[in-house]
């Protein structure tokens, strides 16, 4: 699909993009948890606070002098809180990376190192249960944490064709922390265009009985162990459903299929329902579905088409990634595809610093197989006009009036990627709507609250179980 962009064709020279790009590094270099690639939005009057650029996080701890970096590790600490990382082990790899010379290199080494260390089975011995089982399924969890880490930054290294391999890496433990869940998680695929989504359905341990479940949907760079993180956890303390899948753009889909993200989300959605009520333990009426970082824009959208769903929770809402990116940049993107592209490649590409271009094959790869494609062989995508076509896409301000489910807009103190539009989004709602700030005062400022997802899984839940009673 492709769309214009509402820009007018403009004089941009080739040190203004550039200008623009490095303003938003940091904000863009983000971590690999939850958080979408997206530079610093252009505010719009109803704009939250956004950091300085003295202060990249306001009231954070510092963990590393970059901000890109410094949201990364505090996503990987405040993990802990749900057994999806162990402070020790993090605050050794930061000391690690800073000792070694913060880089993408650095940072990837490192926290490969540790997914490794931990996806390698536990010692002999028996934990409490009589089997190590226990101790091997939190170390797996653990290590999907510290491989989807790497994963982020691996385009930045001397190695960026490995992407896929560090992938399959963290796949592979999430899959073993999953298998070792007590129950077991439910693994299956449902159909999407010509391929099959992977879905994971966690259940609480004991009876079957039918309850409320929630379908977790990841951001624009997130990984499966995020959703438990901020969601399947504290759902399965309620005596909840939780079901986790890769949808284009994510898991899967993106780094083995290379396939890149749909402006239709309500076509992922809806064959998830399908299968869900096909379940005898699934309260039909009581089917949520939450979204984080970009899934804030991707959970709306689909519940704008798929009537299903009894509620939605955008975390944060986002009516429009592109405006996730900084202006400069979208200026280049004129409907002339030619023009635009010659416009990147002959005054901006020639001048991308080695982080800038990380930035950009970070940025891009989600939106179109051939940025994804070179991308991974060390190259800066040539055709920005065809990705940015997807980006703009996914602008859901026109349908979001279209909701009936009773939706909460989450929205965050220095919110650093969508700034004003949770609360444009809650404005636009014409169902019953909520909308909830997290913040400073409490350590749940910034992006998806790194330092504090239990108090955003208590904020969500709570909401959700007064939506959802009976």
């Amino acid at each position: 699909m492709t769309a214009s962009t509402p820009h007018q064709p403009a004089s941009v020279s080739r040190r203004a993009a550039l200008t623009g790009l490095a303003a938003g590094a940091g904000a863009l270099a983000v971590g690999s948890t939850a958080c979408t690639a997206a530079a610093v939005s252009t505010p719009s009057a109803s704009s939250a606070p956004s950091p300085s650029a003295a202060d990249p996080a306001p009231g954070a701890m510092k963990l590393f002098t970059d901000p890109g970096f410094n949201f990364a590790g505090l996503l990987a600490l405040g993990a802990a809180g749900m057994r999806a990382s162990e402070v020790g082990e993090v605050l050794t790899a930061v000391n690690t990376i800073n000792a070694a010379g913060l880089s993408e290199q650095t940072y990837t080494d490192t926290f490969r190192s540790w997914g490794d260390r931990l996806a390698a089975p536990p010692a002999a011995g028996r934990d409490g249960g009589g089997t190590p089982s226990q101790t091997r399924r939190f170390r797996s969890l653990r290590a999907a944490q510290y491989y989807a880490q790497a994963l982020f930054y691996v385009l930045g290294t001397d190695a960026p064709g490995d992407e896929e391999a560090v992938y399959r890496s963290g796949r592979k433990a999430w899959d073993t922390f999953a298998k070792l869940c007590t129950p077991a998680a439910v693994t299956d695929s449902v159909p999407w265009d010509k391929t099959r989504l992977p879905i994971w359905f966690f259940r609480p341990d004991g009876p079957a009985e039918r309850r409320p479940t929630v379908i977790l949907t990841n951001g624009s760079d997130g990984q499966n162990l995020d959703m438990w993180t901020y969601g399947v956890s504290a759902a399965i303390d309620r005596g909840w459903n939780a079901l986790v899948y890769d949808g284009p753009g994510q898991g899967q889909l993106l780094f083995v299929e290379e396939i890149p993200f749909t402006t239709r989300w309500e076509t992922v959605v809806s064959p998830i329902v399908d299968w869900l009520l096909r379940r005898e333990d699934v309260d039909g009426d009581r089917i949520a579905i939450t979204g984080l970082s970009m899934g804030g824009n991707l959970a709306p959208r689909a519940a704008a088409f798929e009537h299903r769903l009894a509620a939605v929770v955008a975390m944060p809402g986002c009516l429009s990634p592109w405006l996730g990116f900084d202006k400069e940049l979208r200026d280049i993107v004129t409907p002339d595809k030619a023009e635009t592209n010659r416009i990147w490649n002959e005054e901006v590409v020639p001048e991308l610093t080695p982080q800038l271009a990380f930035t950009v094959k970070k940025r891009f790869e989600i939106f179109a197989r051939q940025a994804l494609r070179q991308a991974r062989e060390g190259k800066v995508l040539t055709d920005l006009w065809t990705p940015a076509q997807v980006a703009i896409g996914l602008d859901i301000t026109k349908v979001v009036g279209r909701i009936k489910a009773p939706t909460l807009v989450l929205d965050y103190d220095f919110e650093q990627f969508y700034p004003g539009q949770p609360r444009e989004m809650y404005e636009l709602l014409r169902t019953r709507r909520e909308y909830v700030k997290l913040t400073k005062a409490t350590g749940a400022q910034l992006h998806c609250s790194p330092m504090a997802p239990q108090q955003h899984c208590d904020v969500v839940f709570d909401w959700l179980a007064d939506v959802l009673q009976r």
